[in-house]
């Protein structure tokens, strides 16, 4: 979670759309807070071709919402975890439900987890308990991790490698330049770009997705946050992927139906089959 503004300074949502050429998926969004029934998101999602949606815990409430929606409706999978602005002061007991929600069979990610420096929200020493108790509990439990990463990257790094990363780490809204992409390559780390890689002024992490291979890509809504051009300052839904996909692939230089294949394949590799 970004907690911008800017995808929902106006609640007017912009119109479909045209379909991707090949499904894919929405990697990272809040199905909670969206201003939509699920059931809308997820038949306008797959009109414009994002066919599976995976929707993120911050905090127990919103991982119970993910799991609850998960096992509702079969093209939804959910990640739990407590997002590193919600950390102060945070208890073994709550890590511990969390490791209970990551047990449900539609859990396929603990997260959002990680570190945020950009908002004073919570003091760094109980974000970096419950970001290694995270890093703990993927591994427990075989599930990706989703990393949530502002102004943080060194302090990112190095925790993953202090505790041993999970088999799947995935960059959430990745916002490194090209030089920590190259090191998340080298270590197999999946980069996850939202909407903000089409914003006018987000070369440098254009650069970014430049330097990630094809192979550890994926896309994301962060919705309702992050609403892509054209549509930045109107609410954020999953059905919008198709603005960042497109951007991407002019981006990388590739066929827009390769680029799709291959993050459609790279969310299952990560999260498992549908």
């Amino acid at each position: 979670m970004t907690e911008e503004g800017d995808g929902q300074a106006s609640r007017s949502y912009p119109p479909l759309p045209e379909r991707l050429p090949v499904d894919v998926f929405d990697s990272h969004c809040h199905l909670d807070i969206v201003e939509t029934p699920v059931d809308e998101q997820l038949r306008s999602a797959k009109a414009a071709g994002i066919a599976r949606i995976v929707t993120i815990g911050c905090d127990l409430p919103s991982s119970r919402f993910a799991v609850d929606a998960a096992a509702e409706f079969d093209d939804v999978y959910a990640a739990v975890a407590i997002h590193p602005n919600e950390t102060t002061g945070i208890s073994d007991a709550v890590l511990a439900d969390v490791a209970r929600l990551a047990a449900h069979p539609k859990v396929r990610a603990i997260g959002e987890t990680g570190l945020d420096y950009y908002r004073d929200w919570a003091p760094k020493e109980d974000q970096h308990r419950s970001f290694r108790a995270h890093v703990d509990i993927a591994k427990r439990t075989g599930k990706a991790l989703v990393v949530h990463d502002r102004e943080a990257h060194d302090d990112v790094l190095a925790i993953l490698e202090e505790e041993g990363p999970p088999d799947t780490v995935v960059f959430h809204c990745y916002s490194g330049d090209a030089a920590m992409a190259r090191v998340c390559a080298d270590r197999g780390y999946l980069m996850s770009f939202a909407g903000n890689v089409t914003f006018k002024n987000a070369e440098p992490l254009r650069d970014a997705l430049r330097a990630a291979p094809l192979d550890l890509l994926l896309v994301e809504t962060d919705a309702p946050f992050l609403t892509p051009i054209p549509h930045r300052g109107k609410p954020n839904a999953s059905y919008l992927v198709p603005h960042t996909v497109r951007a991407m692939a002019e981006v990388k230089g590739v066929d827009l139906a390769e680029l799709c294949a291959a993050i459609a394949a790279n969310g299952e590799r990560a999260f498992g089959p549908w």
